[in-house]
């Protein structure tokens, strides 16, 4: 029984680079579909879902902060985000526009590889089917088989959350009340795929808290911990 292949979206306007990647890509047994710009993407988009997104920061016409806050407006899809060596500002407002990863220019195809395959494990990820995987904390039930984050009120609709800031949440739930490092949550998040110094995890905490922030005012349910890293303050206990 053979499984349907994962389908990659390229944005990307240098036509060496998208063929180089997107050919490196099939024979990994991947779906590839190019776009040279937004308009070009918006009409993929509009024949298919991709499994992720590599989107290039410097592109002509809408740039891709522009268009990784556009599709993160809409929908969950992954969102790998190539960027040049010098540009850490750009890589840290990409974050923060919803980016799940980002990787500098040049990258070896290789490393690309890891990063997308550990993007899309993070998203799809298969639980163990006997371990309890609902979570509830404040006003949220955190369910971890369909990677959803709901409200306690039924009208309430649910939290919208990237994979990246589902899987540092989920990372929280299961380890409440401890002081978590930077490196234990990189480590527990992304795995191989993390750099030294990464400041990823930076990014997410503070988008995490501010989605937390508005569904339940003046929670405070992530502090940060004075050179020892992140504390989850909730009370979080398992449901069936």
């Amino acid at each position: 029984m053979t499984t349907q292949a994962q389908t990659i979206l390229i944005v990307e306007d240098d036509p060496e680079i998208s063929r180089l990647v997107a050919d490196f890509m099939r024979r990994e047994g991947f779906d590839v579909v190019c776009a040279s710009d937004g308009a070009a993407m918006d009409e993929s988009l509009r024949r298919l879902r991709p499994d992720i997104v590599i989107l290039d920061l410097m592109l002509p016409g809408e740039d891709g902060l522009s268009i990784c806050r556009r599709l993160r407006a809409d929908d969950n899809i992954p969102i790998l985000m190539l960027t040049a060596k010098s540009d850490e500002v750009d890589r840290v407002v990409g974050l923060e526009m919803g980016a799940d990863d980002y990787l500098a220019k040049p990258f070896g195809p290789r490393e690309l590889l890891a990063r997308v395959r550990a993007i899309l494990r993070r998203a799809g990820a298969a639980p163990a089917k006997s371990a309890v995987r609902r979570y509830a904390f404040d006003r949220f039930i955190v369910d971890m088989d369909t990677r959803s984050v709901e409200l306690a009120e039924s009208d309430v609709p649910a939290l919208q959350l990237t994979s990246a800031e589902f899987d540092l949440l989920g990372c929280f739930v299961q380890r409440p009340r401890r002081v978590l490092s930077r490196d234990q949550i990189l480590d527990w998040t992304r795995g191989r795929s993390a750099e030294p110094f990464d400041r990823t995890v930076d990014m997410l905490i503070s988008r995490l808290r501010k989605k937390l922030d508005v569904a339940s005012p003046g929670s405070n349910l992530i502090t940060t911990v004075r050179n020892g890293g992140y504390l989850f303050t909730a009370s979080v206990k398992q449901v069936s």
